[in-house]
């Protein structure tokens, strides 16, 4: 079997080869072809990750081809983990937006949106060529945002699904936490990508979340950087990126007096590198647990293997609302548990979802829907309109001005600008 990663010199591809190596029984991979425009890094990091297939004695080999049709041509599937500008446009995400106020962040608000309308043209560039080449082929979406990457991709007719790490994080942590095998767990994970809820911990059926927040709400308060006081009178666990909205105005004071994460991440990035380089290094560095990303390697070889096996289970992915959430459309992308097989992703029927979480979902839904579309067609109206749309920003000066910054900030990544 043969897989392609799409972005293969991103320091986090040692990571997922980690669990090819580790999990070989579940994915008998023969051939990692890794793409990247970056020859010098990808040769560090196609060099590191042959060494932990070596040590594992895994016999896949790692190639390096020169275009998309060559590393696609005969995959089974095709991971994409790109990232368009690298961490010099993420610091831009992450501190222009400040400049008006509002929050700075890779994925969320204004920072999300100039992430979309860099990357989506390029992504939809790139899935043509493997609906060319490998028509049967899954492309896994990893790259951020997500959401909107991965509608893009299904409104174009690709097979593809999107890939999140958060609901696994949380899956281990809690299992942890109750000191079980993280097999037992299951989440009633709902929403959007990084706008989402876990509602609910089974363990062997039972809804274990009450006992959990009982006797570890001030741990999970702090790893979702929220009042522990809140996650017990809501009753849920959101996720870390909630803080962005339920917690603001405290948010960007701490951006404007603090470094931006793209700033550490170079760092991390340049020492990550470095170790890649050196050829007695056969492991996967403990630095890349700093870097983000946590358990993606567990996430993606399990995804790969319900797709291309034949054991069908359930994993939490970005697939075509069809009716899981009924207050969204269904051709709306969400983030929900899903029965996974080589035919597809079908979702778990959803509990209702009450309006203190489906109307701040129907109002990032309908964000995302605009900028996807500012993301496929262009033109600064549809950014602006797209901005005017999100809840963390919502008012129109404000949008108007941001939609000036992000487009002359990326107008090299812009073909229509």
């Amino acid at each position: 079997m043969k897989l392609a990663v799409v972005g293969g010199a991103s320091t986090y591809t040692p990571e997922l080869v980690d669990g090819l190596a580790r999990l070989r029984d579940d994915l008998p991979v023969t051939e990692l072809a890794l793409l990247d425009p970056d020859k010098e890094r990808l040769a560090l990091v196609a060099g590191m990750s042959a060494r932990i297939l070596r040590r594992a004695g895994h016999p896949a080999v790692v190639s390096t081809p020169d275009t998309i049709d060559d590393a696609a041509a005969d995959a089974s599937a095709v991971l994409f983990q790109l990232r368009v500008g690298g961490q010099a446009a993420r610091h831009v995400d992450e501190t222009l937006p400040l400049e008006c106020g509002c929050v700075g962040q890779e994925t969320v608000g204004a920072g999300g949106l100039a992430m979309a309308l860099r990357t989506v043209p390029v992504v939809l560039e790139l899935a043509a060529r493997v609906a060319a080449v490998a028509p049967s082929a899954w492309i896994v979406d990893f790259t951020n945002p997500v959401g909107i990457v991965t509608r893009a991709l299904l409104d174009a007719g690709h097979r593809a699904l999107g890939l999140c790490n958060v609901a696994i994080g949380f899956q281990r942590r809690f299992a942890k936490l109750l000191g079980v095998a993280p097999e037992r767990v299951a989440l009633d994970h709902v929403g959007l990508n990084h706008l989402t809820w876990e509602r609910a911990v089974y363990v062997g059926g039972e809804d274990v979340l009450p006992a959990l927040l009982d006797k570890h709400g001030e741990e999970i308060a702090a790893q979702v950087g929220l009042p522990v006081s809140l996650l017990r009178r809501l009753g849920v666990v959101p996720s870390y990126y909630l803080r962005y909205y339920y917690e603001h105005d405290a948010v960007v004071k701490e951006q404007v007096a603090g470094e931006s994460r793209a700033s550490a991440v170079a760092e991390i990035e340049s020492e990550l590198l470095r170790l890649y380089a050196d050829p007695s290094v056969d492991t996967k560095p403990e630095l890349l647990g700093r870097r983000g990303g946590a358990f993606y390697s567990e996430a993606a070889v399990a995804l790969l293997a319900s797709l291309l096996g034949d054991a069908p289970a359930v994993h939490v992915v970005n697939m075509r609302n069809n009716g899981a959430l009924p207050f969204l459309p269904d051709h709306a992308v969400v983030e929900v548990p899903a029965t996974i097989s080589p035919s597809g992703a079908q979702s778990w029927p959803v509990r209702s979802v009450p309006p203190l979480y489906s109307g701040l979902i129907s109002h990032v839904a309908a964000y995302e829907s605009l900028a996807c579309r500012a993301a496929v067609h262009g033109g600064i109206d549809r950014v602006a309109d797209a901005l005017l749309a999100h809840p963390l920003i919502g008012q129109a000066s404000v949008a108007e001005d941001l939609a000036a910054r992000l487009v002359a900030a990326n107008r090299e990544h812009l073909r229509w600008a």
